[in-house]
């Protein structure tokens, strides 16, 4: 189905991204102020893609982005968002809040069916009160999200989300599609059975997991598709470092091993005199398949370090010294 390389549709307005989970609460409530403050901090920072998603906040993301939104010139940021689940009022159901602190109030529905992507993004166009997405991404089919469920949910997204969303880009209403997963054997699944664009690949290419390297990164470069990563602190550990007692890898406790790996990663970086976040942020983009990096931010104060980090020069000595260090 995917045939020849495709030559991606997508353009990012600028390579460090902003990942709008956080104003979506994520772990902590951020207050309506709080979240217009971050988004201008990070617009006038020189961030210019923007990332978001249904599930984040249950809508509350969306919502908050929407606002910024109109406050700019639509067209010098590129606005992503995804598909495959929509949101509908509990009616008495009790519902599972997960991560998000101070969510709305609204029960998230599992949908990768064609009618269920068009009302999932018929959604997201009157929260974010845009009509013009720049890249939309199918969301969470992989093993990690749906277990046994996987294989189903992967055929109902390609018969489903993949068809509705290639209508919408022959048709010019969306310029580009993509996969947004936590596997990378899943991403590469995907890139062969119809034509992408992107895919945003969630903690697989890090300074802990290189798990992209084996499969996704050599397919998408043959195909034609652009690569933007996600979780580069690997959900904490690499942004905390493994002094903390909060220290967590992929959403849970960090194990053993992860640890002494990170804690070699901490020896190189203090000899070399580099922030281990700074190596985290700057690690993708040694590879030039990585068009964009996506950070989750939600103060201002963590804006301004992160574009530091990113911007800081790092020598070739230091990587050559940790490739022997992990």
């Amino acid at each position: 189905m995917s045939g020849a390389p495709s030559r991606s549709r997508i353009g990012f307005a600028s390579h460090l991204g902003f990942g709008a989970s956080g104003i979506g609460t994520l772990y902590r409530d951020v207050t309506e102020t709080q979240a217009a403050d971050v988004l201008a901090s990070a617009y006038n920072g020189g961030l210019r893609y923007f990332d978001t998603a249904p599930l984040y906040g249950h809508g509350l993301s969306e919502l908050r982005l929407g606002r910024f939104l109109r406050t700019i010139d639509r067209q010098t940021v590129t606005v992503s968002t995804k598909v495959g689940r929509y949101m509908v009022p509990p009616y008495g159901e009790t519902v599972d809040y997960g991560l998000w602190a101070s969510p709305l109030r609204l029960k998230p529905v599992f949908d990768y069916s064609y009618s269920g992507t068009m009302r999932s993004l018929e959604q997201s166009a009157n929260r974010l009160g845009i009509a013009d997405f720049d890249l939309v991404y199918i969301h969470d089919v992989d093993r990690f999200t749906h277990g046994d469920g996987y294989e189903r949910r992967f055929n109902e997204a390609i018969e489903g989300c993949y068809r509705a969303l290639d209508d919408l880009r022959k048709g010019g209403h969306i310029k580009a599609i993509g996969v947004g997963v936590n596997e990378s054997d899943v991403a590469t699944r995907f890139i062969r059975a119809c034509s992408l664009d992107a895919v945003m690949m969630a903690g697989r290419y890090t300074l802990l997991d290189r798990d992209a390297e084996a499969d996704l990164l050599p397919e998408a470069a043959k195909q034609g598709v652009k690569i933007v990563v996600a979780g580069v602190f690997n959900s904490g550990i690499l942004a905390t470092g493994t002094a903390s007692a909060a220290a967590t890898y992929d959403y849970g406790k960090a194990p053993p091993d992860v640890i002494e790996r990170v804690k070699r990663i901490e020896d190189v970086c203090k000899r070399h005199d580099i922030p281990l976040q700074a190596a985290a942020i700057q690690f993708p983009f040694r590879n030039p398949i990585v068009s964009a990096a996506v950070l989750g931010m939600s103060n201002v104060e963590r804006i301004a370090q992160n574009l530091a980090w990113a911007e800081m020069n790092i020598s070739e000595a230091f990587w050559a010294d940790l490739e022997d260090a992990v």
